[in-house]
């Protein structure tokens, strides 16, 4: 490599890693996240079914938000947080100052945006330096939910959510349920309380010659599968414990734990389940506020 552009490349680089640190630094003051996204756990959230080979394609450098792999390396700009990065990431810089025509980096496309395969470094670099588009082999995964750039994963999460609320309501048009009462705040949970509904459903037709519709197995299970859970819940205060969780997202919670106590004695009933509940997670909560004053105390 040129002397000169060499030594240009490590200013470039520690510039780049400042950058990341303040950026970082400021990212706390405001209570945001700085760290990269992660592919894994975005699909964690999203669950795409399909990929499709896209091929060769010219990206917007901005549309990045994230890694497959590297996720921990580079700040949520993709800049260089590790001075291990320094030698691969300065080379590359060298050989963009030099023309050189590197290989295209290869990416997922998810929700309209982009998540590196393989390239990171060449990716941070150009960010860096504000390049605009970049060349990528192109792999799609299925997704109805738009991803932008700097969301957090709870603010994907809080999407993914909203997607699925909108979808069971588009579907079943459950006017014969108090909605706007049964709010979860975790993906998943809207598919999951459907599937209870059916199970409800396909307990009642056991002793029925006629077949009940969703609707009347959904107003069943309202009135006697999930209120009666909820009055437990509200009786013993138990959502004290759950700071930013829903009653439906304990209703679920329990539900699960409640099967799970049934297998070990058939005759366990709800009631038990949430007094044991309530008094395990007062313990766990009363941990971690003498955690946040030693915390606290050792700091200063």
């Amino acid at each position: 490599m040129d002397s000169v552009n060499n030594s240009q490349a490590f200013d470039d680089f520690s510039r780049a890693k400042r950058r990341a640190h303040f950026n970082s630094f400021f990212n706390t003051l405001q209570w945001k996240n700085s760290d990269l996204l992660s592919l894994y756990e975005v699909t964690k959230i999203i669950k795409p079914k399909k990929e499709t080979y896209l091929g060769m394609q010219t990206i917007p450098v901005d549309k990045i938000i994230g890694s497959e792999g590297r996720y921990r390396d580079f700040s949520s700009a993709f800049l260089p947080k590790k001075e291990m990065l320094r030698s691969r990431w300065a080379s590359i810089d060298v050989a963009r100052m030099e023309d050189v025509i590197l290989p295209p980096i290869s990416v997922y496309s998810l929700g309209g945006n982009y998540f590196v395969r393989d390239g990171n470094h060449r990716v941070s670099v150009a960010k860096s330096m504000g390049t605009e588009y970049i060349d990528a082999e192109v792999v799609e995964l299925d997704s109805q939910i738009p991803l932008e750039p700097g969301m957090t994963l709870k603010q994907i999460k809080s999407r993914a959510v909203e997607y699925e609320r909108n979808m069971f309501i588009s579907q079943y048009n459950p006017t014969y349920l108090p909605i706007d009462e049964i709010k979860f705040t975790s993906p998943g949970s809207y598919p999951e309380m459907v599937n209870h509904i059916l199970v409800h459903k396909y307990y009642i037709n056991q002793n029925r010659k006629d077949e009940i519709s969703f609707e009347e197995a959904a107003k069943s299970w309202y009135k006697n599968v999930y209120e009666p859970i909820i009055k437990e819940v509200r009786k013993d205060n138990l959502l004290s414990n759950f700071p930013g969780e829903s009653e439906a997202d304990l209703y679920m919670w329990l539900v699960r734990r409640w099967d799970e106590k049934k297998r070990q004695k058939k005759d366990a009933s709800i009631e038990e389940t949430v007094s044991e509940a309530k008094k395990e997670t007062a313990k766990g909560r009363l941990k971690r506020y003498i955690k946040k004053f030693l915390d606290f105390f050792s700091k200063n």
